[in-house]
């Protein structure tokens, strides 16, 4: 019984995470218990685990390239290669697309939605003050905050609870990887770095 009520408090507060996230998944019907942070891959295509790879594109060592066609971040390295991360991208018209900077980092970031965001959904409007950061918070383990010409663009690299999303287009527009590809990616990308959306 204790178990069953566990799992059911789970699924409410994901569910809360998915409604409230301007950069998580649209709206759905949860059909599976929501995942802890750092919980199992279910679901996750093979192709979309973090590989080492060869890279042939002309960006320097140390940028991001992000190919939202094909579902993947490159973490460029030097002598022609890259990690590659699978992630889950924003839908038609809501992604990021172009150059940035990160020019801030969050360890378990919190989230607040952004004016535009509670326009197009005003159930929002009651998350104005923020959501605290946390394992069910939906931008997940960390956050990666892209600007450009100096502003905040309002889109973010960061992680997720729902593995069964890399590799789909389902976030109001920010770039998620599983936790603890966020939290690689964080650790070897410092302040200043380039992003390459395409």
């Amino acid at each position: 019984m204790k178990e069953h009520h566990i799992a059911r408090r789970g699924l409410v507060l994901g569910t809360l995470a998915l409604m409230v996230s301007g950069c998580t998944s649209t709206f759905r019907q949860v059909t599976e218990p929501i995942s802890s942070a750092f919980g199992p891959r279910s679901g996750l295509s093979p192709r979309f685990r973090r590989q080492h790879v060869r890279y042939d594109g002309n960006e320097p060592p140390g940028t991001i390239v992000v190919d939202t066609s094909q579902r993947f971040l490159y973490a460029v390295e030097t002598d022609g290669w890259a990690t590659r991360y699978g992630v889950g991208v924003g839908e038609q018209g809501l992604s990021f697309k172009g150059t940035a900077t990160v020019a801030r980092k969050a360890d378990w970031p919190s989230w607040t939605p952004t004016a535009s965001m509670m326009r197009r959904k005003p159930r929002l409007v009651k998350y104005a003050g923020g959501v605290p950061g946390g394992p069910n918070n939906p931008l997940g383990a960390r956050a990666l905050y892209l600007y450009r010409n100096g502003s905040d663009t309002h889109f973010r690299i960061h992680g997720t609870n729902e593995p069964w999303t890399i590799g789909t287009a389902v976030s109001n527009g920010c770039i998620r990887l599983l936790n603890d590809d966020i939290i690689d990616l964080y650790d070897r990308t410092p302040l200043g770095t380039t992003v390459v959306v395409v």
